[in-house]
């Protein structure tokens, strides 16, 4: 289960004392840290426990003396709900182990549902109690909900996978910062507010005219930025530690376009409101450039390639190998069990509902698993509850780079630079990613059967799907052949 360690905000308040950070260590690459809200003087803090990784840190009492008796009743109490805290989260980790993935947002949200509940009554089934009551009181006072509270009733209502939410909360993010900046730097919109009854194409324009540009003005307007970052509108419940703007390219913005598009049509639908802002907007275009894979004479060099000096290596080598054998999408390969592997006429099969489609159409995809992957199977068949000691998704890109480097693939290939949307000229095992092997499960079995319908009920991709275009390359050797048809 997941340990605790605690440090101390560098930030000091007027009274000279610091807040107590919780560092919640769930694997080696989920480490995320919550406030506590206790606040003590830095002479409190001090090491309590010496471990083979370095001190551990805690609130030490001072002993107590004639003249110091309202200190140590201080540093008591503190002491006390230091405690309180840490049995809650502990409490709420537990619930949500089982039924929710473990993350800063899953985690902080659930904190502030139980904020007044005693730990031991805290469970799965109070959060989502709780988390039930919050939406159905918000909803009630719906007049007089700003503009990021209909956005949590959104997001409330709205059935999403994990990975849709984070990019919702990005698109939060980047509003509640273009409403800050507009206050601050435009004279006559010092007022400013989003509203969702007000709300024009004009404004969303502007906005994604910002949105465009705005690693350029966080860097012109320093200062203005490093205030907004800190201190987003009190009715965004969501937090982000990014003290940093990154740049965005079309593709990025279209996406953000789209999921803003998607919020006023749930509030049209639901009658919240008659504007309809979007009427008229023209979308950024979408550009993707000519998909790049491994082929298969590199996959196989990649698969065969020696790595037993290195075995966490060499594990991720063989996820993605598999991966790029059973085509499915990163989000959906995490969740892979050994009951996902079944049998079906005497051979083995993958099955899974993808997550992306799981809401719009529960489809069970089913893929054939060839010798290769049945070895990968069982390889790894007494490592845990998941088909594959997995990372996070993150490393696990960044473990492909490093395979393929390893194994010297670096032929160049074409990309198109998501930030300026021109070509460029870079290795393949500078840009590799988890995705790239869904691209080569696509493309090397479309260059060997040509029929979209087939590999697109292995892809998860829906009839006539205009994605499926983006997963594959028309190589050389099926252009020919249709040459040759008319020679």
């Amino acid at each position: 289960m997941a340990t605790t360690s605690l440090k101390l905000s560098s930030v000091t308040d007027a009274n000279g004392k610091s807040q107590i950070i919780v560092k919640l260590t769930i694997s080696r690459h989920n480490r995320p840290c919550f406030k506590s809200g206790v606040y003590v003087s830095p002479k409190w803090f001090k090491p309590i426990q010496q471990t083979t990784r370095g001190n551990l840190y805690g609130i030490v009492v001072p002993k107590l003396g004639r003249l110091n008796y309202a200190e140590v009743k201080e540093a008591q109490t503190a002491q006390s709900s230091l405690d309180g805290f840490i049995s809650r989260l502990t409490a709420v980790c537990n619930a949500l182990a089982k039924n929710s993935e473990l993350n800063h947002e899953t985690i902080e949200e659930a904190l502030k549902l139980t904020k007044n509940i005693v730990s031991d009554s805290i469970s799965w089934a109070k959060i989502q109690d709780l988390k039930a009551k919050a939406a159905e009181q918000r909803e009630g006072t719906g007049s007089e909900k700003g503009f990021f509270d209909w956005f949590d009733l959104f997001l409330s209502k709205k059935e999403l996978s994990e990975g849709r939410k984070r990019g919702y909360q990005v698109l939060f993010r980047m509003l509640a910062r273009y409403q800050s900046f507009v206050r601050e730097t435009d004279r006559e919109r010092r007022n400013f507010l989003w509203n969702i009854h007000t709300i024009d194409r004009e404004t969303i324009e502007d906005f994604f005219d910002y949105a465009a540009n705005e690693k350029e003005l966080s860097e012109e307007y320093h200062e203005l930025f490093r205030l907004i970052l800190a201190d987003y509108p009190a009715e965004l419940s969501m937090k982000h530690k990014t003290r940093s703007i990154e740049s965005r390219g079309n593709n990025i913005l279209r996406e953000r376009q789209k999921s803003l598009k998607a919020f006023f049509n749930w509030l049209n639908a639901n009658g919240y409101t008659t504007n309809r802002p979007f009427d008229g907007f023209v979308m950024a275009r979408e550009n993707y450039g000519t998909p790049f894979y491994l082929t298969l004479d590199e996959r196989n060099i990649v698969a065969d390639f020696d790595l037993s000096d290195n075995k966490p290596l060499e594990a991720q080598r063989d996820i993605f190998i598999f991966q790029s054998l059973i085509g499915c999408r990163v989000s959906d390969l995490l969740k892979l069990t050994a009951d996902n592997i079944v049998e079906i006429d005497g051979d083995l099969f993958v099955e899974y509902i993808p997550q992306k489609t799981s809401r719009s159409e529960a489809k069970v995809v089913s893929v054939p698993l060839n010798n290769r992957a049945k070895r990968l199977v069982e390889k790894y068949r007494n490592e845990g509850e998941k088909l594959f000691p997995f990372i996070s998704a993150n490393n696990y890109n960044e473990a492909i780079k490093k395979v393929l480097t390893r194994c010297g693939i670096k032929r160049k290939v074409t990309i198109l630079n998501p930030v300026t949307g021109k070509e460029e000229q870079r290795p393949i095992n500078e840009v590799a990613s988890s995705h790239m092997a869904r691209r080569g499960f696509i493309g090397n079995l479309y260059n060997k059967v040509k029929d979209p319908k087939i590999i697109g009920e292995m892809s998860g991709h829906s009839d006539n799907s205009r994605a499926f275009v983006r997963y594959r390359n028309i190589d050389k050797d099926t252009k020919r052949e249709t040459v040759n048809l008319i020679d």
